[in-house]
Protein backbone atom coordinates (compact mmCIF):
# COMPACT_ATOMS: atom_id res chain seq x y z
CA UNK A 1 0.00 0.00 0.00
CA UNK A 2 1.26 3.06 -1.06
CA UNK A 3 1.58 6.19 1.19
CA UNK A 4 -1.37 8.61 1.74
CA UNK A 5 -3.56 10.15 4.35
CA UNK A 6 -7.25 9.01 4.51
CA UNK A 7 -9.93 11.64 4.72
CA UNK A 8 -10.98 12.12 8.54
CA UNK A 9 -14.83 11.68 9.13
CA UNK A 10 -15.82 15.30 9.40
CA UNK A 11 -20.16 15.80 8.55
CA UNK A 12 -20.84 18.65 6.43
CA UNK A 13 -22.98 19.53 8.63
CA UNK A 14 -22.21 21.61 11.44
CA UNK A 15 -25.57 21.41 13.75
CA UNK A 16 -28.56 19.69 12.13
CA UNK A 17 -31.89 19.45 14.10
CA UNK A 18 -35.46 18.17 12.99
CA UNK A 19 -38.33 20.75 13.51
CA UNK A 20 -42.06 19.87 12.54
CA UNK A 21 -40.46 16.81 10.57
CA UNK A 22 -37.97 19.73 8.69
CA UNK A 23 -34.51 19.05 9.14
CA UNK A 24 -32.27 22.02 9.25
CA UNK A 25 -29.08 21.91 8.90
CA UNK A 26 -26.06 24.82 9.01
CA UNK A 27 -23.05 23.25 6.84
CA UNK A 28 -19.65 24.40 7.18
CA UNK A 29 -19.61 26.13 3.67
CA UNK A 30 -22.62 28.03 4.59
CA UNK A 31 -20.46 29.14 7.77
CA UNK A 32 -17.24 29.98 5.63
CA UNK A 33 -19.42 32.78 3.76
CA UNK A 34 -21.06 33.96 6.75
CA UNK A 35 -17.90 34.20 8.52
CA UNK A 36 -16.13 35.51 5.71
CA UNK A 37 -17.98 38.06 5.23
CA UNK A 38 -18.13 39.34 8.75
CA UNK A 39 -14.35 39.18 8.73
CA UNK A 40 -13.90 40.97 5.23
CA UNK A 41 -17.09 43.85 6.80
CA UNK A 42 -14.56 44.00 10.12
CA UNK A 43 -11.32 44.72 7.80
CA UNK A 44 -12.85 47.16 5.74
CA UNK A 45 -14.20 49.14 8.93
CA UNK A 46 -10.84 48.83 10.53
CA UNK A 47 -9.27 50.29 7.14
CA UNK A 48 -11.45 53.29 6.83
CA UNK A 49 -10.76 54.42 10.83
CA UNK A 50 -7.16 55.13 9.91
CA UNK A 51 -7.48 58.15 7.49
CA UNK A 52 -3.69 57.90 7.20
CA UNK A 53 -3.85 54.89 4.91
CA UNK A 54 -6.00 57.07 2.71
CA UNK A 55 -5.05 59.86 -0.22
CA UNK A 56 -5.42 63.20 1.66
CA UNK A 57 -6.00 61.60 4.99
CA UNK A 58 -9.70 60.84 3.70
CA UNK A 59 -11.01 57.29 3.93
CA UNK A 60 -13.38 56.72 0.72
CA UNK A 61 -16.03 55.30 2.79
CA UNK A 62 -17.70 55.59 5.95
CA UNK A 63 -18.03 52.58 8.50
CA UNK A 64 -22.27 53.11 7.84
CA UNK A 65 -21.33 53.01 4.24
CA UNK A 66 -19.86 50.03 4.22
CA UNK A 67 -22.60 48.17 6.52
CA UNK A 68 -24.97 49.57 3.66
CA UNK A 69 -22.97 48.25 0.83
CA UNK A 70 -22.70 44.99 2.37
CA UNK A 71 -26.19 43.94 1.46
CA UNK A 72 -25.14 44.61 -2.36
CA UNK A 73 -22.07 42.76 -1.89
CA UNK A 74 -23.89 39.49 -0.61
CA UNK A 75 -26.25 39.63 -3.46
CA UNK A 76 -23.34 40.26 -5.74
CA UNK A 77 -22.09 37.06 -4.33
CA UNK A 78 -24.92 34.68 -4.59
CA UNK A 79 -26.60 35.93 -8.06
CA UNK A 80 -23.08 35.83 -9.70
CA UNK A 81 -21.74 33.03 -7.96
CA UNK A 82 -24.57 30.87 -9.01
CA UNK A 83 -24.70 32.36 -12.75
CA UNK A 84 -21.50 32.00 -13.25
CA UNK A 85 -21.58 28.11 -12.34
CA UNK A 86 -24.30 27.81 -15.15
CA UNK A 87 -22.55 29.91 -17.67
CA UNK A 88 -19.18 28.79 -17.16
CA UNK A 89 -19.75 25.13 -16.38
CA UNK A 90 -22.92 24.09 -17.04
CA UNK A 91 -25.15 25.90 -19.98
CA UNK A 92 -26.24 23.29 -22.15
CA UNK A 93 -28.09 20.89 -18.78
CA UNK A 94 -29.49 24.62 -17.20
CA UNK A 95 -30.78 25.43 -20.49
CA UNK A 96 -33.07 22.15 -20.53
CA UNK A 97 -33.81 22.23 -16.73
CA UNK A 98 -34.25 26.44 -15.61
CA UNK A 99 -35.71 24.88 -12.93
CA UNK A 100 -33.09 24.00 -11.09
CA UNK A 101 -30.99 27.42 -11.72
CA UNK A 102 -31.82 28.46 -8.26
CA UNK A 103 -31.44 25.79 -6.60
CA UNK A 104 -28.41 26.56 -5.14
CA UNK A 105 -28.99 24.39 -2.13
CA UNK A 106 -27.57 21.75 -4.38
CA UNK A 107 -24.07 23.31 -5.11
CA UNK A 108 -22.68 24.46 -8.09
CA UNK A 109 -21.06 28.16 -7.16
CA UNK A 110 -18.32 29.99 -9.41
CA UNK A 111 -15.86 32.41 -7.96
CA UNK A 112 -15.05 34.49 -11.33
CA UNK A 113 -19.40 34.48 -11.59
CA UNK A 114 -19.13 35.95 -7.41
CA UNK A 115 -16.41 38.48 -8.72
CA UNK A 116 -18.47 39.35 -11.35
CA UNK A 117 -21.55 39.59 -9.41
CA UNK A 118 -19.76 41.68 -6.56
CA UNK A 119 -18.00 44.36 -9.19
CA UNK A 120 -21.02 45.09 -10.48
CA UNK A 121 -22.92 45.35 -7.34
CA UNK A 122 -19.83 47.41 -5.86
CA UNK A 123 -20.03 49.71 -9.23
CA UNK A 124 -23.85 50.69 -8.88
CA UNK A 125 -23.42 51.57 -4.88
CA UNK A 126 -20.59 53.79 -5.35
CA UNK A 127 -22.09 55.25 -8.61
CA UNK A 128 -25.59 55.56 -6.32
CA UNK A 129 -23.34 57.85 -2.84
CA UNK A 130 -20.72 59.46 -5.37
CA UNK A 131 -17.80 57.26 -3.94
CA UNK A 132 -14.66 57.27 -5.35
CA UNK A 133 -14.41 53.51 -7.01
CA UNK A 134 -10.73 52.54 -7.06
CA UNK A 135 -10.78 53.31 -3.75
CA UNK A 136 -13.36 51.60 -2.95
CA UNK A 137 -11.95 48.60 -4.58
CA UNK A 138 -9.00 48.58 -2.64
CA UNK A 139 -11.20 48.59 0.28
CA UNK A 140 -12.96 45.71 -0.58
CA UNK A 141 -10.32 43.63 -2.56
CA UNK A 142 -7.58 43.91 0.86
CA UNK A 143 -10.58 42.44 2.62
CA UNK A 144 -11.74 39.14 0.43
CA UNK A 145 -8.23 36.53 1.02
CA UNK A 146 -9.99 35.43 4.90
CA UNK A 147 -13.16 34.52 2.91
CA UNK A 148 -11.47 32.42 0.67
CA UNK A 149 -9.59 30.93 3.07
CA UNK A 150 -12.66 29.70 4.40
CA UNK A 151 -14.09 28.74 1.62
CA UNK A 152 -11.79 26.34 0.25
CA UNK A 153 -11.19 24.77 3.90
CA UNK A 154 -15.19 24.28 3.45
CA UNK A 155 -14.87 22.03 0.36
CA UNK A 156 -11.88 20.45 1.80
CA UNK A 157 -14.58 19.41 4.47
CA UNK A 158 -17.32 18.34 2.15
CA UNK A 159 -14.72 16.23 0.27
CA UNK A 160 -15.44 18.16 -2.84
CA UNK A 161 -13.43 19.62 -5.81
CA UNK A 162 -10.95 17.43 -4.61
CA UNK A 163 -7.50 16.93 -7.05
CA UNK A 164 -5.81 14.63 -9.67
CA UNK A 165 -4.38 11.43 -8.40
CA UNK A 166 -1.06 12.06 -6.75
CA UNK A 167 1.59 9.53 -5.64
CA UNK A 168 2.99 11.98 -3.03
CA UNK A 169 2.92 11.20 0.67
CA UNK A 170 0.54 13.87 1.51
CA UNK A 171 -2.25 12.17 -1.40
CA UNK A 172 -5.34 12.13 0.53
CA UNK A 173 -8.13 9.12 -0.10
CA UNK A 174 -10.96 11.31 -0.91
CA UNK A 175 -14.52 9.46 0.23
CA UNK A 176 -16.96 8.42 -2.89
CA UNK A 177 -13.62 8.42 -5.43
CA UNK A 178 -13.79 4.90 -6.75
CA UNK A 179 -10.17 3.38 -7.00
CA UNK A 180 -10.76 2.57 -10.56
CA UNK A 181 -10.85 6.88 -11.45
CA UNK A 182 -7.00 6.41 -10.12
CA UNK A 183 -6.27 3.29 -12.65
CA UNK A 184 -5.90 1.23 -9.73
CA UNK A 185 -8.84 -1.73 -8.94
CA UNK A 186 -8.36 -2.92 -4.81
CA UNK A 187 -5.78 0.04 -3.44
CA UNK A 188 -7.27 3.69 -2.27
CA UNK A 189 -7.10 6.52 -4.48
CA UNK A 190 -5.20 9.25 -3.40
CA UNK A 191 -5.69 12.54 -4.73
CA UNK A 192 -3.79 16.27 -4.27
CA UNK A 193 -5.59 18.28 -1.77
CA UNK A 194 -6.16 20.48 -4.09
CA UNK A 195 -8.88 22.75 -1.71
CA UNK A 196 -5.75 23.61 0.92
CA UNK A 197 -3.34 24.20 -2.03
CA UNK A 198 -6.03 27.02 -2.86
CA UNK A 199 -6.28 27.88 0.65
CA UNK A 200 -2.58 28.41 1.17
CA UNK A 201 -2.37 30.44 -1.61
CA UNK A 202 -5.42 32.71 -2.84
CA UNK A 203 -6.16 32.79 1.51
CA UNK A 204 -2.85 32.81 3.51
CA UNK A 205 -0.51 33.86 0.85
CA UNK A 206 -2.34 36.37 -0.78
CA UNK A 207 -4.17 37.70 2.31
CA UNK A 208 -0.45 38.47 3.83
CA UNK A 209 0.58 40.16 0.85
CA UNK A 210 -2.16 42.48 0.60
CA UNK A 211 -2.07 43.51 4.23
CA UNK A 212 1.23 43.54 3.86
CA UNK A 213 1.34 46.48 1.09
CA UNK A 214 -1.77 47.87 2.49
CA UNK A 215 -0.74 48.84 5.59
CA UNK A 216 3.45 48.76 5.49
CA UNK A 217 3.71 49.98 1.96
CA UNK A 218 1.11 52.10 1.69
CA UNK A 219 -0.97 50.95 -1.14
CA UNK A 220 -4.14 52.44 -0.59
CA UNK A 221 -2.43 55.74 -1.26
CA UNK A 222 -2.13 54.35 -4.63
CA UNK A 223 -5.78 54.11 -5.97
CA UNK A 224 -6.37 50.66 -7.82
CA UNK A 225 -3.08 48.72 -6.24
CA UNK A 226 -4.49 46.62 -3.94
CA UNK A 227 -7.18 45.63 -6.37
CA UNK A 228 -4.68 44.93 -9.17
CA UNK A 229 -2.51 42.74 -6.77
CA UNK A 230 -5.83 41.08 -5.47
CA UNK A 231 -6.56 40.22 -9.19
CA UNK A 232 -3.56 39.34 -10.31
CA UNK A 233 -2.60 37.17 -7.31
CA UNK A 234 -5.75 35.27 -7.44
CA UNK A 235 -5.65 34.72 -11.02
CA UNK A 236 -2.08 33.08 -10.96
CA UNK A 237 -2.86 31.17 -7.71
CA UNK A 238 -6.10 29.49 -9.19
CA UNK A 239 -4.31 29.19 -12.73
CA UNK A 240 -1.31 27.18 -11.09
CA UNK A 241 -3.41 25.08 -8.67
CA UNK A 242 -5.95 24.19 -12.01
CA UNK A 243 -2.78 21.95 -13.05
CA UNK A 244 -3.27 19.69 -9.77
CA UNK A 245 -7.23 19.74 -9.49
CA UNK A 246 -9.21 17.03 -11.03
CA UNK A 247 -10.88 18.61 -13.97
CA UNK A 248 -14.36 19.65 -14.57
CA UNK A 249 -16.63 16.06 -15.48
CA UNK A 250 -18.43 17.99 -18.08
CA UNK A 251 -15.09 18.43 -19.90
CA UNK A 252 -13.52 15.56 -19.84
CA UNK A 253 -14.27 12.96 -22.37
CA UNK A 254 -12.11 9.74 -23.54
CA UNK A 255 -10.18 11.98 -26.23
CA UNK A 256 -9.53 14.94 -23.77
CA UNK A 257 -8.92 12.95 -20.08
CA UNK A 258 -7.17 15.89 -18.72
CA UNK A 259 -10.82 17.85 -19.03
CA UNK A 260 -9.31 20.82 -20.97
CA UNK A 261 -12.18 23.55 -22.28
CA UNK A 262 -9.83 24.71 -24.87
CA UNK A 263 -6.82 22.46 -26.53
CA UNK A 264 -4.91 21.50 -29.12
CA UNK A 265 -3.71 18.21 -29.44
CA UNK A 266 -2.79 16.91 -26.16
CA UNK A 267 -1.62 20.56 -24.73
CA UNK A 268 -4.62 23.71 -23.27
CA UNK A 269 -6.39 25.13 -20.65
CA UNK A 270 -9.53 23.70 -18.38
CA UNK A 271 -12.12 26.19 -17.89
CA UNK A 272 -10.66 27.99 -14.13
CA UNK A 273 -7.50 28.72 -16.34
CA UNK A 274 -9.37 30.67 -19.07
CA UNK A 275 -10.95 32.44 -16.31
CA UNK A 276 -8.13 33.31 -14.49
CA UNK A 277 -6.42 34.99 -17.48
CA UNK A 278 -8.50 38.20 -17.62
CA UNK A 279 -7.85 38.60 -14.00
CA UNK A 280 -4.28 38.48 -14.67
CA UNK A 281 -4.04 40.79 -17.32
CA UNK A 282 -6.51 43.20 -15.80
CA UNK A 283 -4.71 42.74 -12.36
CA UNK A 284 -1.44 43.58 -13.92
CA UNK A 285 -3.21 46.81 -15.96
CA UNK A 286 -4.45 48.26 -12.85
CA UNK A 287 -0.85 47.79 -10.83
CA UNK A 288 1.45 49.06 -13.25
CA UNK A 289 -1.21 51.85 -13.30
CA UNK A 290 -1.38 52.78 -10.08
CA UNK A 291 2.43 53.38 -9.92
CA UNK A 292 1.99 56.39 -11.09
CA UNK A 293 1.01 59.01 -7.79
CA UNK A 294 -2.54 59.63 -8.00
CA UNK A 295 -3.93 63.13 -8.83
Amino acid sequence: MKALIEFPEISPDLLSVTIGGFELALRWYALAYIVGILIAWGLAVRAVRRPSLWPGETPPMTPKQIEDMLFYLVLGIILGGRLGFVLFYQPGYYLSNPGEILRVWQGGMSFHGGMIGVLIAAWLFTARHKIDRLSAADLIAHAVPPGLLLGRLANFINAELWGRPTNLPWGVAFPGVAAQDCGQVAELCARHPSQLYEAALEGLLLGAVLLWIAYRRGAFHRPGLVMGVFFAGYGLARFIVEFFRQPDAQFVSPGNPLGLAWHIGGYGLTMGQILSLPMIALGLYFALRAKRPAR
